[in-house]
């Protein structure tokens, strides 16, 4: 089991690679991705945003587009610059649980494979985080690997506990383990995150795509 960081940094140069051919179902998730966001949406919030692969397609339908970028990783977000030269980016090294967002800052958010590494009380203390950075017709994208079965997701934390007591890692440092959660969990964590609507958008073989919206609908007056 490696540190989040130092696993992610020395897979740097083969990581786009990776998603794109290995891992069944992203290369049809990133072509999806710009369609999925509104067309008024002019200030992105992208968590653990990588080498931007995600990006390379919002770019094309939103060229201009304002983006914040946060990471853990140094060497992803260097790649990620190196990119996106041209484009107007604003990048942050560090975890996303720590990172202070402004209140109603973005119109949207994503998230693209990153969110299957942590427990369902971090990521509903995340994704309150995030509903309270959307403006309020705000919506969030998350794309991850997620499981079926509730006896899957259970072996999984079951062992990365395991791994971690063998090892002597306390919860809180981020190490790399995969701990995908269940479709209806994830939905239901992001309900307890204050959105109103979840929708489940693509699933091919375990990468899955939900969107989740901070209202149901415009407001009447």
């Amino acid at each position: 089991m490696e540190r989040m960081e130092d696993f992610f940094a020395s897979r740097v140069n083969g990581y786009e690679e990776h998603m794109l051919s290995a891992v069944e179902g992203c290369k049809q998730a990133y072509a999806l991705l710009p369609s999925l966001l509104p067309a008024s949406c002019s200030n992105l919030l992208d968590l653990g945003c990588g080498t931007g692969l995600e990006l390379k397609q919002i770019f094309k339908k939103f060229p201009d587009l304002f983006v914040t970028g946060i990471d853990l990783t140094r060497e992803m977000l260097d790649k990620l610059k190196y990119n996106f030269p041209e484009k107007n980016i604003n990048l942050i090294c560090g975890s996303y649980f720590d990172v202070d967002l402004k209140k109603k800052e973005y119109d949207c958010a994503v998230s693209f494979q990153t969110m299957h590494h942590f427990e369902h009380k971090a990521k509903i203390g995340l994704y309150q985080k995030i509903f309270r950075a959307l403006t309020d017709q705000g919506l969030y994208i998350e794309c991850d690997y997620m499981v079926e079965d509730q006896g899957e997701e259970d072996y999984y934390f079951s062992e990365n506990r395991r791994i971690r007591h063998e090892l002597g890692i306390s919860k809180g440092e981020f190490y790399h383990y995969d701990t995908p959660c269940t479709i209806s969990n994830q939905i239901a964590m992001l309900k307890k995150g204050g959105f109103e609507r979840v929708e489940l958008i693509l699933r091919i073989s375990n990468t899955t795509i939900l969107a989740a919206y901070k209202q149901t609908r415009q407001k009447e007056e």
